[in-house]
């Protein structure tokens, strides 16, 4: 007798039973992913710069984009939060088309998302605290002493002192105004969380400490991540699954673990580093 699972992530396990007469198959609730994306293209002019894109991703997972400069994640990643709308294929939400959302839907979407910019995205003229709450003190719905208080509570996350609240980012190192970006991107208790090379130009002690961050904080969240970066350490840190764009589609789709023992020749390539291989190097 065979007896099979079905888990969300489609992993498959099989055990015989022979004290049993009949075969029975055994199906866990799977949850429905948090966000489908199906067919999804888009061009400009005729350079095809997403040609097929297709990727669920389910609720409280972290999912890391990699691929080459300029082969489109940064375009997927504006795809996906609604800032640049596709020429074709659908974004379902939680099993809403983002293309259809009403403003009052849009606007709930916003609010249960949120991004870490590559370069921290701090507004110059704000004090850290008004930039980590920039979203519900602009929404009007939160006085400025409470959002100040979470703004104290999720500096100490990042490991920085309540007096940063009234610095302005100029007074800041790089490395602590990304720690500040990270603040406010969880500042919203986000569902959602969107990373952008969320260790580009640090150090390395650093970037362990924003690895650290992401990895704690979102556990303790339940948020689905979902990350690009070209940092395989961060890569590897910070990701259950990883998918690899190459040529406007994903080549490969697997658990970080797998990263350097995928199979797949771009991936090889890429995470080896080499000049030969599918992917054409431009000099």
């Amino acid at each position: 007798m065979t007896i099979v699972f079905h888990y969300p992530r489609g992993i498959g396990y099989f055990a015989n039973v022979e004290d049993l007469g009949t075969q029975i198959e055994l199906v866990t609730n799977a949850q429905p992913p948090i966000l489908q994306v199906s067919a999804l293209r888009k061009s400009f002019a005729d350079n095809h710069v997403l040609k097929d894109m297709t990727l669920d991703i389910t609720k409280g997972e972290a999912v890391t984009i990699i691929g080459t400069s300029g082969c489109g994640k940064s375009l997927f990643f504006k795809c996906l939060q609604g800032l640049i709308a596709p020429d074709s294929g659908t974004i379902l939400i939680n099993g809403q088309n983002l293309r259809d959302l009403t403003t009052k839907e849009r606007t709930d979407y916003e609010r249960h998302r949120s991004v870490l910019f590559q370069y921290g995205g701090l507004f110059d003229s704000l004090k850290v605290w008004e930039n980590i709450c920039f979203l519900q003190t602009n929404l009007g719905d939160m006085p400025n002493e409470q959002a100040r208080e979470i703004a104290v509570e999720k500096l100490a996350i990042v490991g920085l002192a309540a007096d940063v609240c009234d610095l302005y980012p100029s007074d800041l190192s790089g490395g602590m105004q990304k720690r500040v970006g990270f603040a406010r991107a969880i500042a919203n208790d986000p569902e959602i969380l969107f990373l952008d090379e969320p260790t580009a130009g640090l150090d390395p002690i650093m970037s362990n400490e924003i690895c650290r961050f992401i990895s704690e904080s979102v556990s303790a969240l339940g948020a689905t991540t979902i990350s690009i970066s070209s940092d395989l350490n961060t890569v590897e840190r910070i990701s259950d699954r990883v998918a690899m764009l190459h040529d406007g589609h994903f080549v490969w789709d697997g658990p970080s673990d797998q990263l350097y023992s995928s199979g797949n020749e771009c991936v090889h390539q890429f995470v080896n580093k080499l000049a030969v291989g599918p992917i054409a190097v431009g000099v």
